[in-house]
This record gives structure tokens, C-alpha cells and sequence, in this order.
């Protein structure tokens, strides 16, 4: 059985999050029964699978970013928050 596409608001709600530096804070729920990006009270907060080893929860959080903002994954950096659920990536935007 095919798993289900991962809950994502629209790449336009998610850049409004970001701010003029690229920055963006993120709450992480690793361990969920299903992937997926909220905003909830003006912040974003991601769900993913994975287990919180090895960064594995992390690389997850920034992969499901990347795609939800139609960005390659070596464009979202982790800033801060390597082994906290807040964390806070760096979103590097295409110059063009």
C-alpha cells in the first residue's frame, strides 16, 4: 500500500513565514503516524515519521520543507535546533 502524500499548506502561506534574513522556525512532532506541515497560530509546525536518531528526524523536517516550498534539499540548512523540536532553518530562495 502506497503511503499517502504528506499534508502541506500552499509554497505562498509558507514563504510568508519566512523572513527577510530566510529564516524559518519550525515545531517538530517526529515520530507521527503521518507527515505533514501546519501553520497554527502564525507558526509552521511539521510532522514527520522518522525517529528522533541520528538526525533522522531533522533530515525528514528538511526534505518535507524543500518539497513543500519547490526547493532542492541543499537549499533549506539547519540553523539551530540539531536536538531540540524547535527548530530553525536557513531557506536559501533562487536567484533570479
Amino acid at each position: 500500500m502506497a503511503r499517502p502524500r504528506p499534508e502541506r499548506p500552499q509554497p505562498t502561506a509558507l514563504w510568508a513565514l519566512v523572513d527577510d534574513a530566510g529564516r524559518l522556525a519550525v515545531r517538530v512532532t517526529p515520530g507521527a503516524r503521518s507527515e505533514g506541515l501546519d501553520v497554527v497560530d502564525g507558526r509552521l509546525c511539521a510532522r514527520v515519521r522518522a525517529r528522533p536518531e541520528d538526525g533522522r528526524a531533522t533530515a525528514a523536517v528538511r526534505d518535507l520543507l524543500a518539497a513543500a516550498l519547490d526547493l532542492a534539499p541543499s537549499r533549506v540548512e539547519l540553523l539551530r535546533g540539531a536536538t531540540s523540536r524547535e527548530k530553525l532553518f536557513q531557506v536559501i530562495r533562487d536567484r533570479a
